[in-house]
C-alpha cells in the first residue's frame, strides 16, 4: 500500500512563530486558549504530539506545562511487534524547547524531586498469539515490579460447578412474568471464563455465554468458598433475575426469591416496567409512546393510591413533576397514558394554580389530567412573568447577560433552563430558583427565593476558559433581614491550577483561605491556610504522594515541627505490630499493593497528648475490612479502640467486637460484642436484632435485642434498642418524624420526645425541629438549612440566629465572627478544628474515629462548637439519634449500617444494599448515601479518568490496523485536548487510556452501524432508524453507562476520503479531525452527557450538540462526567 505522510502540524501552526517545532518530524500541534482579551492570549495550553514513520505516536510534549514553566514530556515506545507494552509517566524536563522534540525525554526522571530511582512505566505482558491478550499488568513503582495483576482466559471446566438456570415466561397485562428453576451445571467448555487476580492475590472470575452475557461473577474467598453472583436471562434475552451471593444455593426456594433475588419484568417494547429489590416490595413504571418515563410507584405510594409523575414539553424536557391520586394498577395507567398520544404540555401566557403556585403551562394535555399535586416546575427559553420575580440583571460583574430576545449574533436564552420552582413536601411553600447566563451561555448568576421569603443570590465572574475568578454571594433568611455578603476571589497559574482563594464576609478583612503550591508533577504539595496576610498563615500544610500518585502524608506525624496535625497513609509498608490481637493471630496487618491501606498514623498537637497513634488494617479476600487495630506509641499492646468484623456472603455484618480506652487495666476490655440476626433465618438483608454480650453501656447502647421494624420499602421504622419507637417517611423515603421513648410535658399533656425533618421536593432538607425536655421544661430546637447557611433557635431561650456557613477549608462562625479551619483526612473526616483567637492558633475540637465512624471516647474531649456537627466523612451528626445524615440515607456508626435501601443498589447486586461504603471504610468514601468512590481522586487537585477499552476494526479491511491506531490516537488526544481542563470545583481533569481485549467498553470503527443494542433506536419507527443511519457519524449504545458500552464510528461517512490502489481508505486532515471529534462526542455520551442537557444547550459550539460544529466543553460538564464515572466504578 502506498502511504504518504504529511507533516500536518505545520499546517496547524501557521503564523505561530514562537513554537520551535521540528520540520523533520511529523507532528500535530494543539493550542488551547485559557485566557483571551480579544487580541492576545495571556495563558494557553500547548501540546505537540510527534509521530514515527509508521504514523504511530512516539512523544507528547506539553509545552511549559509544569508549575515552573517547564515542558512535560510523555515518552511512547513499541516492542518488536509494534505493540505498546510500556506506558510511561510524564516527565518534567529541565527547561523548555517550546514544543521541540526531546531526544532523551526520560533522562530527567531520576531527579529526587520527581521519581528518583522508581520504575516510571507500567508494563503489560502479552500472550504469544495474534490476539495480544494481556496476561499480566505491572504498575509503576519498584515495589510493584513483582506484584502484577494477572489475567486468565479459559473455558469453564467440570470443577467450576457453574449453575444453569431455566426460566419460564408468560405475559400478564402486557408485561413479562418469569419464574426460575435450577436445572443442572453447565457442561465443560460451554462458557468463556476470564479470571483477574489482583496484586494481593484476590481472584475474580467471570463466566459469559456465547452471546456475551455475563452468567456468573465469582469472587474467590477460599479454596472451599466463593461469593457467587448469578445473572439469569429469560427466553427474550432480558435480565430477569440477579441472584446475589447469599442467595446462591443448590435449590431455588420461594422465600429466598422473595427476600434476596433482584427481579425484573418488561413490556413488549423491552422497557423495564416492574422490579423488585431484595427486602423491598414491587415498584412500577409507566412510559408514554415517546418512551419517556411518566409514572413511578413504590409500595408506600401504592398503599396511599398515589403515583409520582413527570410531564414533558414537545422537546421532551421535564417541565413539572408531582403526585397524582389514582388507585388503579399499572395496566390501567398505561392505557390512560397511551390514550393521550403525544402526551405533551406546552408553555402558555395564561396560568393555572396548583398548591398555591401559578403555572404557565397547559394543564391537561398530558397525563395526569386531574387530581394531581405539583412538586416542581421547570421553565426553559424565557423567564415567566411572576410578580415575585427579582429585577432582571442586565449584567453581572461587568458581563452582559443573555435575554430571551436574540442579540445581533442570534444569541438568546432559547433552549436554556432559566427558572425552577420546588415545593416543600410537608407544606405548600415554594422555593423559586433563577439562573442567568453570559453571552457564551455559561451560568454566571443565580437567585433563589427561599420558602421563608428570604433569598440567596450568587454572581460569578468567569475567565475565558470558564474558571471562576470571583464569586459574590448575598444571603438573608427573611426578606426583612440585612444581607450577609460573601466575596470570594480566585487566582490561577498559567495552566489554570488554583493558586489562591480568598474569602470576605461583609466588610471584614479579607481572609486567605488557601494559598496552593504544586510540585513539578502538578500535585498539590503545599497549602497555606488562613490568616489576613499571605505571609502569615495559620497553618502551612504539606502533602506527599507515592509513585502511584496516591497521597501518603498530610504534614509529617513523626515530626509535626509546630504544626497542629499530621497524618500518614501507608499502603505497602507496615511499621506497627503485624498481629496486634494475640487471641486471633490469623488477623495480620500486612503490606497491601492493590490500593488498600495497610496503616494510617496520626499525631495532633493538643491537650490529649503528643502521642503518635496508629491504625493497622486487615482485609478479607473481598477487600472488606476485617479488623482495625489501634496502637498508641507508648502502649502498642493495650488493644484499645479495636474493631473486628465478620460478614455473611452479602456483606451483612454478623459480628462486631469493639474495645475502648485502657481504663487503668493492662489491656482494654470489650465495650461491644454484637451479634446480628437477620430475618428469614439469616437469609435476608434486613437486620432483625442486635444483641450485645459485653454488658457495657458504651458503643451500642442496649443488650436486649428488640426486633427492628421495617416498612414495605425496606426502611427501618423502629429501633427500640436505641430508644426509637417510630420512624415515618415522606414520598422520597426520607425520614420526617422520629418518636423516642422519653417524654416531655407541655400544655397539660405528656408527649414523646420527637424530631421532625422537613424537605423540599428535590430531597434537600430545609428544617429540623427537636422537641424535648430540659430540667423538666419543654423545649423546641429549630434548625434551618438555607443554601449552606445554618440557623438555630431554641424556643423561649434563644432567638433564631445565623450560626455558620461552610467554606472551602472549614466554616465561618457568625456568632464569634471567626473563621474555623478543619484538618480532614483522606476520607473527608474532620479530625481537628482550629482558629485564630487573636493571640495565637487555638484548637477548638479534635475527632478520632473507629474505622466504621464511631468517635473515640476517653480523650479528644474538647468542647467544640455544638452547632457545627459535620464530622465523619464531612456529614452532619444527628445528636438525637447518633446517625450521620447523608443526602439520601442515614448511617448508624455504632452498627456500621444504613437503615434504608441504597437507591443505586442494582449497580452493586453482589452485596447487601444496607452496607456502608461496601464495607471498605478505609479507602472508600460514601457518596451522598448512595455508593463509595475512591477518595484518593477526591483529595488531589487533579482528576484522571482512565479508560480501558477494546478496539474493534469492523471496516472490512478498508482500514489497516496502523491506520486505525492513528485514528484512535487522534481520538485520545482530542479527548484530552477538548474535554480535559478545569472542572466547576477547580480540579484539573485529564484522561489516560489502555487497550485491552477483555474490556467491556468497545470502540467500534465500521463502515455501517449496528443498531442492535443502541437503546435510543430500540423499537423506534423505521423512519427514525433510517434517518439515523443516513445522517449520524457515530452512535452510542447506552447514554451514561461507563462500565459496559459500545461507541461506533462510521468511517464511510467521511466527505473527502479516497481509495488507494490497495483498496484502503485515505483520509485528508479534515476527515481525520471530524472522526476524532466524533469520537469525543460519542465518548461523552458514554460518560453521561446528552444532546439536550442544559450545559450542552448553552453553546451551539458545545461538542455534545446533536450536530457538533465546535469543541466546547464546560467546567460543569467535566464535573458531571467525573461524578458519573466515580458513581459507577467498581473496585
Amino acid at each position: 500500500m502506498k502511504k504518504i505522510l504529511i507533516p500536518i502540524g505545520a499546517l496547524l501552526v501557521s503564523g505561530v512563530s514562537h513554537a520551535q517545532l521540528n520540520n523533520t518530524e511529523n507532528y500535530v500541534y494543539t493550542k488551547t486558549y485559557l485566557d483571551y482579551n480579544g487580541t492576545t492570549a495571556a495563558k494557553t495550553s500547548e501540546t505537540v504530539q510527534y509521530f514515527d514513520g509508521l504514523g504511530r505516536p512516539k512523544q507528547v510534549v506539553n509545552v511549559k506545562a509544569s508549575p515552573q514553566g517547564k515542558d512535560v514530556v510523555t515518552h511512547i515506545e513499541y516492542d518488536g511487534f509494534g505493540r505498546q507494552v510500556k506506558d510511561y509517566l510524564p516527565v518534567p524536563q529541565q527547561g523548555t524547547q517550546n514544543g521541540g522534540i526531546y531526544t532523551s525525554p526520560l533522562s530527567n526522571a531520576t531527579q529526587p524531586t520527581l521519581y528518583g530511582p522508581e520504575k516510571i512505566f507500567s508494563e503489560k505482558i502479552l500472550e504469544s498469539s495474534p490476539l495480544d491478550r494481556i496476561l499480566q499488568q505491572k504498575q509503576v513503582g519498584n515495589d510493584w515490579s513483582n506484584k502484577p495483576v494477572q489475567f486468565g482466559y479459559d473455558a469453564n471446566i467440570q470443577g467450576d460447578y457453574v449453575r444453569k438456570y431455566e426460566t419460564s415466561t408468560t405475559w400478564i397485562e402486557g408485561r413479562t412474568q418469569t419464574s426460575v428453576q435450577l436445572l443442572q451445571y453447565f457442561l465443560p467448555n460451554q462458557l468463556y471464563k476470564n479470571t483477574v487476580t489482583d496484586e494481593d492475590g484476590n481472584k475474580t472470575i467471570e463466566f459469559k455465554n456465547g452471546e456475551g452475557q455475563t452468567i456468573l461473577v465469582r469472587k474467590v474467598i477460599s479454596p472451599t468458598e466463593n461469593a457467587d453472583t448469578y445473572y439469569v436471562y429469560n427466553e427474550y434475552n432480558q435480565l430477569a433475575f440477579v441472584i446475589p451471593p447469599l442467595a446462591s444455593a443448590p435449590t431455588v426456594e420461594s422465600t429466598t426469591v422473595e427476600n434476596l433475588y433482584y427481579q425484573y419484568r418488561y413490556d413488549g417494547r423491552n422497557r423495564l416496567v416492574e422490579k423488585k429489590l431484595p427486602g423491598k416490595s414491587w415498584e412500577y413504571m409507566v412510559y408514554d409512546k415517546q418512551d419517556r418515563l411518566v409514572l413511578t410507584r413504590d409500595a408506600n405510594l401504592e398503599a396511599q393510591g398515589k403515583w409520582l409523575f413527570t410531564k414533558y414539553d414537545q422537546f421532551s424536557r421535564p417541565i413539572y413533576t408531582g403526585l397524582v391520586y389514582s388507585p388503579p394498577g399499572r395496566a390501567q395507567q398505561v392505557a390512560a397514558v397511551e390514550g393521550l398520544g403525544s402526551n405533551n404540555e406546552v408553555r402558555t401566557t395564561s396560568s393555572f394554580n396548583n398548591t398555591g403556585m401559578d403555572v404557565y403551562y397547559t394543564t391537561n394535555s398530558a397525563y395526569p389530567q386531574y387530581n394531581y399535586t405539583l412538586l416542581s416546575v421547570n421553565y426553559y427559553d424565557s423567564y415567566p412573568g411572576y410578580s415575585f420575580n427579582p429585577s432582571f440583571p442586565t449584567n453581572i460583574l461587568g458581563e452582559p447577560t443573555l435575554t430571551e430576545t436574540p442579540t445581533a449574533e442570534g444569541l438568546s436564552t432559547k433552549s436554556l433552563p432559566v427558572m425552577s420552582l420546588v415545593k416543600n413536601i410537608e407544606d405548600d411553600n415554594w422555593t423559586k430558583n433563577y439562573t442567568y447566563y453570559d453571552k457564551k451561555g455559561r451560568a454566571i448568576g443565580s437567585y433563589s427565593i427561599n420558602h421563608l421569603g428570604g433569598r440567596t443570590q450568587t454572581e460569578s465572574k468567569l475567565d475565558f476558559a470558564g474558571a471562576v475568578q470571583q464569586s459574590i454571594t448575598r444571603h438573608k433568611r427573611l426578606n426583612t433581614d440585612t444581607d450577609k455578603v460573601i466575596t470570594e476571589n480566585f487566582t490561577y497559574d498559567t495552566q489554570n491550577r488554583l493558586l489562591t482563594h480568598t474569602h470576605q464576609v461583609d466588610s471584614n478583612p479579607v481572609e486567605y483561605l488557601a494559598q496552593n503550591t504544586y510540585n513539578e508533577l502538578s500535585q498539590l504539595s503545599g497549602k497555606k491556610v488562613g490568616g489576613i496576610s499571605p505571609s502569615a498563615p495559620l497553618q502551612d500544610v504539606s502533602y506527599k504522594y507515592n509513585i502511584r500518585g496516591w497521597m501518603t502524608k498530610i504534614n509529617d506525624p513523626k515530626n509535626l515541627n509546630g504544626k497542629l496535625f499530621g497524618y500518614e497513609i501507608k499502603y505497602n509498608q507496615v511499621e506497627g505490630q503485624q498481629t496486634p490481637d494475640p487471641f486471633d493471630t490469623n488477623l495480620k496487618v500486612l503490606p497491601k499493593y492493590n490500593g488498600n491501606i495497610a496503616e494510617v498514623d496520626w499525631r495532633s498537637n493538643t491537650t490529649s497528648g503528643d502521642y503518635l497513634r496508629r491504625y493497622g488494617y486487615v482485609y478479607d479476600k473481598l477487600n472488606r475490612l476485617s479488623a482495625g487495630f489501634y496502637q498508641r506509641e507508648d502502649r502498642p499492646s493495650a488493644q484499645e479502640y479495636f474493631e473486628k468484623i465478620t460478614y455473611d456472603l452479602n456483606g451483612n455484618i454478623t459480628n462486631l467486637k469493639r474495645t475502648a480506652s485502657l481504663d487503668g487495666n493492662t489491656t482494654a476490655g470489650l465495650i461491644d460484642n454484637l451479634t446480628y440476626g437477620y430475618f428469614n433465618n439469616n437469609n435476608s438483608n434486613r437486620l432483625k436484632t442486635v444483641t450485645d454480650s459485653s454488658t457495657d453501656y458504651r458503643g451500642y447502647p442496649d443488650v436486649s435485642g428488640i426486633e427492628i421494624g421495617y416498612d414495605d420499602n425496606g426502611n427501618m421504622t423502629s429501633h427500640q434498642d436505641e430508644g426509637i419507637l417510630q420512624i415515618d417517611y415522606n414520598i422520597l423515603n426520607l425520614p420526617n418524624y422520629i418518636k423516642f421513648d422519653k417524654l416531655y410535658y407541655t400544655r397539660g399533656v405528656w408527649q414523646n420526645v420527637n424530631t421532625q425533618y422537613f424537605y423540599k421536593a428535590d430531597g434537600i432538607k430545609h428544617r429540623k425541629e427537636y422537641r424535648y425536655s430540659e430540667n423538666s421544661v419543654y423545649r423546641k430546637k429549630t434548625t434551618d438549612y438555607l443554601d449552606g447557611f445554618q440557623y438555630e433557635e431554641i424556643q423561649n431561650v434563644s432567638p433564631n440566629t445565623l450560626k455558620f456557613v461552610p467554606t472551602a477549608e472549614g466554616y465561618f462562625n457568625f456568632e464569634n465572627n471567626k473563621y474555623i479551619y478543619n484538618y480532614v483526612d483522606h476520607l473527608g473526616n474532620v479530625r481537628l478544628s482550629y482558629f485564630n483567637n487573636g493571640t495565637n492558633v487555638e484548637v477548638l475540637e479534635e475527632n478520632n474515629y473507629y474505622p466504621f465512624g464511631l468517635k473515640h471516647e476517653g480523650y479528644n474531649a474538647l468542647a467544640g462548637n455544638s452547632s457545627y456537627q459535620y464530622k465523619y466523612q464531612g456529614q452532619e451528626l444527628q445528636n438525637e439519634t447518633g446517625w450521620y445524615s447523608f443526602k439520601w440515607r442515614n448511617y448508624m456508626p455504632d452498627v456500621g449500617r444504613f437503615f434504608n435501601i441504597d437507591p443505586l443498589s442494582e449497580k452493586y447486586a453482589y452485596q447487601s444494599h444496607y452496607n456502608f461504603s461496601e464495607n471498605r471504610v478505609i479507602d472508600g468514601r460514601e457518596l451522598e448515601g448512595l455508593e463509595w468512590v475512591s477518595s484518593r481522586n477526591l483529595e488531589e487537585k487533579t482528576v484522571n479518568l482512565h479508560l480501558t477499552y477494546k478496539l474493534a476494526n469492523n471496516t472490512i479491511n478498508a482500514l489497516t490496523n496502523n491506520q486505525l491506531k492513528t485514528l484512535v490516537s487522534e481520538r485520545q488526544n482530542a479527548i484530552n485536548t477538548i474535554v480535559g481542563g478545569m472542572t466547576s470545583e477547580g480540579y484539573n481533569l485529564s484522561f489516560s487510556f489502555t487497550q485491552s481485549e477483555k474490556a467491556t467498553i468497545v470502540w467500534d470503527y465500521n463502515m455501517g452501524f449496528d443498531t442492535t443494542n443502541v437503546v435510543d433506536l430500540n423499537n423506534a419507527p423505521k423512519s427514525d432508524i433510517e434517518f439515523a443511519l443516513t445522517t449520524a457519524l457515530g452512535m452510542t449504545d447506552v447514554i451514561g453507562n461507563t462500565q459496559i458500552n459500545r461507541t461506533q464510528i462510521s468511517v464511510s461517512k467521511s466527505e473527502h476520503f479516497s481509495w488507494n490502489e490497495d483498496g484502503q481508505i485515505e483520509f485528508d486532515k479534515d476527515d481525520r479531525s471530524t472522526i476524532a471529534q466524533t469520537g469525543v462526542h460519542e465518548t461523552l455520551h458514554e460518560l453521561g452527557l446528552g444532546h439536550l442537557d442544559k450545559e450542552t444547550l448553552k453553546d451551539p459550539k458545545n461538542i455534545v450538540q446533536a450536530h457538533p460544529i465546535g469543541t466546547v466543553v464546560t467546567p460543569q460538564q467535566r464535573s458531571t462526567i467525573i461524578n458519573n464515572v466515580e458513581e459507577q466504578q467498581k473496585k
